[in-house]
């Protein structure tokens, strides 16, 4: 039987398993929390309590620094929390808030999208999954109901007319479909507010198979230094509901890539495609943990070792970047280390429980090792089969979050010197790989924590002995030609350039093209000249389609006045709702709410700039004009950097539509 969902509720789990079709099957499940008393005898009044209310056991705790004593106690988190402030945190809890369809899943030993003959960690999980797609051609931040809407099945159905009439057909289509996954972008936006309609017309929503929804809640949060947002959702009971849109898991991996999540996570494919790489990495540790029998810390309570500053300035020093000379490089390779921090971690051993006892074995490479394997069996795959570009997608970012991981205040299975044990040995690594390259004849042009560029023949030869001193795999890509573009210093940045690849397509990072910010009408301007520059397959016929390429900025330029207003639509991350001085975003959060459209710390917002120099925006889907200055800028900023494949530096733009190389 297949697991398609799973869910805690009216006190045990319920499992969506498909064989011919979805039934549901609910086991009692009420999983005792653990606590350690660092001094039994000062609490021994509260012992005698939790025994007489809530069955607390005597038991043996297992972590992964070593058996604690203590006690098992059937309650929930709040119970937990008084223990706490009443213990004055003079204790440990465990297990306090694993997710307790995945605590059931875990103890059992399976999971979901599988069966319980499945191999987990193979790359091939064939399933019978039927899904359908629906979308609403309505503005999800205006609309309050839905008057036009597609389904996507074996054929396409439209759906137009008034709000009722829609949803009965909606709602009639569901039922007949009964699909087992629906594909909708806005999903989580969508949602409440046709439940609010069902609502007032009488109407009973299908999207659940028993009728039942669970409700995550709207929160804005920090993560790797900005603003987040997660909208609240409506999650289905029995069904996979998928906002399309918001979900970076599938946008990355497609519905494959979802299911994986939830395969390695433990997690319903519901919550794996609404969560990010971080909290995936973070589930699956806790998975195994459980799995294992190894208790998961409620608060982490592994201080960070007292050192002198010398020694932590000499630890703490982050990965190792080498400045390139901006300008144009041809016959170039770079060398990229395969999830280089996570084959760190598993070939160095690092976990917290083994800082200061290497010869311990450690949690966190016995768990990842086979999660690395996986990747690199999917890397391999994808480079024939296309099918599994999308799930090694997902792998390569829940195992670049693993690292970040390790740092985190707060995770369960962290500590900063794991963290910076992993940043040595990478440094490390970059320099003995750039030493290598020298040794052998090669220049090295650039270097980024995991990555290395550098000219000279036998390539081959250098990833062997690269591979074979560091043990770490690596992938070889053959530039043609690559622009490393300066900063405004004129130095050269790290991170941003852009070459074409032996097989004539282009990569590129830290350009306009790339940023998600960028309007409409500069990145089709900067990807129609990187399209033509792709057939350049020197810098000699780069050199020979520059009249071409810059006949593509003037063209965009001399549009510009006629061009449709969103084509001019800027995508932002807001961090905050009030600012201390005037700015574009501050401008774009007011409108928003002048306008009637909620906004929060950490959602992305599209506007227009309507007068750059008074401050004035009006949102994407209002704008019937925008600033022609303003956007003239960032189409003369886009152009720079193009234009640095030909000038080596940061070329000057005249007032009028030429530019001067």
């Amino acid at each position: 039987m297949w697991i398609v969902d799973a869910a805690y509720r009216d006190g045990g789990v319920d499992l969506w398993k498909k064989n011919s079709h979805v039934t549901n099957v609910h086991y009692e499940y009420n999983p005792p929390f653990l606590l350690h008393f660092h001094d039994p005898h000062a609490h021994h009044d509260m012992i005698d309590v939790l025994e007489e209310q809530y069955s607390a056991e005597e038991c043996t705790i297992r972590t992964i620094f070593g058996d604690l004593p203590g006690y098992s106690v059937y309650a929930g988190r709040d119970v937990a929390e008084v223990i706490e402030r009443q213990a004055e945190f003079d204790v440990q809890l465990f297990n306090v808030d694993v997710r307790r369809d995945q605590h059931f899943m875990a103890e059992h030993g399976i999971f979901p999208c599988g069966s319980e003959t499945d191999d987990r960690f193979s790359p091939e999980f064939p399933h019978n999954l039927n899904s359908i797609e629906i979308k609403v051609h309505d503005k999800p931040a205006l609309s309050p109901f839905c008057s036009d809407v597609e389904v996507i099945h074996e054929r396409t159905e439209r759906l137009t007319g008034q709000a009722r009439d829609v949803l009965e057909d909606l709602f009639g289509l569901v039922g007949s479909l009964d699909p087992d996954v629906i594909l909708m972008p806005d999903a989580d936006t969508w949602m409440p507010k046709i439940r609010k309609q069902a609502q007032k017309h009488g109407l009973d929503m299908p999207f659940s198979r028993n009728g039942k929804y669970r409700q995550m809640d709207s929160r804005s949060y920090w993560s790797y230094g900005r603003m987040e947002h997660k909208e609240s959702a409506l999650i289905p009971d029995g069904r996979i509901l998928i906002d399309t849109e918001q979900s970076f898991v599938y946008q990355e991996g497609g519905l494959e890539g979802v299911l994986m999540a939830a395969r390695l996570s433990g997690l319903s494919p519901n919550l794996s495609s609404r969560f990010t790489p971080g909290t995936l990495i973070s589930s699956y540790e806790i998975y195994d943990a459980v799995k294992q029998g190894i208790a998961v810390p409620f608060r982490k309570n592994d201080p960070e070792l007292i050192r002198n500053v010398t020694a932590l300035q000499a630890a703490d020093r982050g990965g190792m970047m080498f400045q390139p000379a901006p300008g144009i490089y041809e016959k170039v390779e770079e060398i990229d280390f395969t999830s280089m921090y996570p084959s760190i971690i598993v070939q160095c051993n690092l976990s917290p429980e083994t800082i200061g006892y290497p010869e311990r074995p450690g949690f966190l490479p016995a768990v990842l090792k086979p999660l690395l394997e996986l990747r690199i069996d999917t890397k391999r795959l994808k480079k024939t089969d296309p099918r599994f570009a999308g799930i090694d997608s997902v792998l390569k970012w829940m195992l670049v979050t693993c690292f970040g991981y390790t740092g985190y205040k707060n995770a369960k299975f962290g500590r900063i010197e794991v963290h910076e044990g992993i940043t040595k040995q990478s440094r490390n690594i970059l320099v003995l790989t750039k030493d290598i390259a020298e040794e052998m004849g090669f220049t090295v042009l650039h270097g980024i924590v995991d990555c290395l560029w550098v000219q000279g023949s036998a390539v081959g030869r250098l990833k062997r002995r690269v591979e074979n001193e560091t043990g770490i795999n690596t992938e070889i890509e053959h530039f043609s030609w690559i622009v490393f573009l300066p900063m405004n210093d004129g130095f050269g940045a790290y991170n941003r350039y852009f070459g074409r690849l032996k097989d004539g397509s282009v990569k590129v990072r830290g350009i306009a093209a790339r940023r998600h910010d960028t309007p409409g009408i500069v990145r089709s301007m900067q990807g129609r000249m990187l399209e033509l520059m792709a057939t350049a397959q020197n810098i000699a016929e780069l050199n020979d389609r520059k009249d071409e390429i810059e006949n593509i900025f003037r063209e965009t330029v001399k549009s510009l006045p006629e061009a449709d207003p969103q084509t001019m639509v800027i995508n932002r991350r807001i961090s905050r709702l009030t600012y201390s001085h005037r700015c574009i975003e501050d401008a774009a959060v007011q409108a928003y709410r002048k306008h009637g459209i909620g906004v929060a710390p950490g959602m992305k917002i599209k506007y227009v700039v309507t007068d750059a120099r008074r401050y004035q925006v009006a949102p994407a889907w209002y704008a019937d004009s925008f600033d022609l200055p303003f956007y003239r800028g960032l189409i003369e900023k886009a152009w720079t950097e193009i234009a640095c494949a030909f000038t080596g530096g940061i070329p000057k733009v005249r007032g009028d539509n030429d530019a001067l190389f």
